[in-house]
């Protein structure tokens, strides 16, 4: 089985300062399980959380009385429930941007025939939070509601670090650095010449980066709330190759990107130092 991506668990604290070890661990626990591409077992969740088995133990056994963990027939494997689906729905139901925006993806879905995608940041990935199918496409993207896409070599996690402000984007820059150990190297090639050119043209590309034959164009934007966001535009490379997306598609994704601003009340994007 794959590894998961290394994540960092957000800090959770009481009152006095003191981190809540346990809160904090059972997270880190349900984010490994939720990143893996099959059931995982406790030894696993050991070899990746760093956390002690009898401890990983208490916490699977208490994620599977909660109801947020089953726990596979004659196995010691574990999978997410369908009761973690409230913690997500209960998000995108409060999520006002995302459904005023929606109209504005389809149009665009539509216009350019390619599939359209609303990300937003979960630690060191883009995640999904709407995606749109254009009807008259016969190629286009599987990624759905909640699927992660690699930040540093997409062109939605380009797009999203762009509007970062400078001192933030360096920090994140730092922290995927960390994250990708003896790969950076290729990796921030490729990431460095992204975010110049999306710092020159306005917008970012990904042309088989992430996965070979699939391009992508990405425009990112800023809330009401300072909030980050990105829309990506894209499919398989034949359907748009570099020269149809900055001519054909970056004029569609920019004006869907300023449509939404204006109907969130969002704010200008200023020019990015690097």
């Amino acid at each position: 089985m794959q590894t998961p991506k290394e994540l960092t668990p957000g800090r959770v604290r009481e009152k006095d300062g003191e981190e809540v070890t346990a809160l904090a661990r059972g997270l880190d626990v349900l984010r490994r399980i939720a990143t893996a591409d099959a059931p995982v077992s406790n030894r696993e969740l050991t070899e990746w959380t760093g956390i002690p088995k009898p401890t990983v133990s208490r916490i699977t056994a208490t994620l599977v009385n909660t109801g947020l963990l089953l726990r596979l027939p004659d196995s010691e494997r574990f999978v997410l429930t369908a009761s973690v689906l409230e913690l997500s729905n209960g998000f995108l139901r409060n999520f006002d941007i995302r459904a005023r925006a929606r109209p504005f993806l389809i149009a665009l879905a539509e216009k350019t025939g390619m599939s359209v995608h609303l990300g937003v940041r979960d630690r060191l990935d883009m995640v999904v939070i709407d995606s749109i199918r254009p009807r008259s496409a016969v190629l286009v993207s599987r990624l759905e509601i909640g699927g992660r896409m690699d930040m540093a070599r997409t062109s939605v996690g380009r797009a999203y670090l762009s509007v970062l402000p400078d001192a933030e984007r360096r920090d994140l820059i730092t922290s995927l650095q960390i994250a990708s150990g003896d790969d950076w190297p290729a990796i921030a090639n490729g990431l460095q010449r992204g975010l110049e050119e999306t710092r020159r043209l306005g917008f970012a590309i990904s042309i088989g980066e992430w996965h070979h034959g699939l391009n992508a164009i990405a425009a990112g934007f800023v809330g009401p709330s300072e909030e980050r966001y990105s829309v990506n535009c894209g499919g398989a490379a034949h359907q748009c190759p570099r020269d149809v997306l900055i001519e054909t598609v970056a004029p569609a994704l920019l004006e869907c990107v300023a449509d939404i601003v204006r109907e969130i009340g969002g704010k200008p994007v200023a020019p990015f130092s690097g």
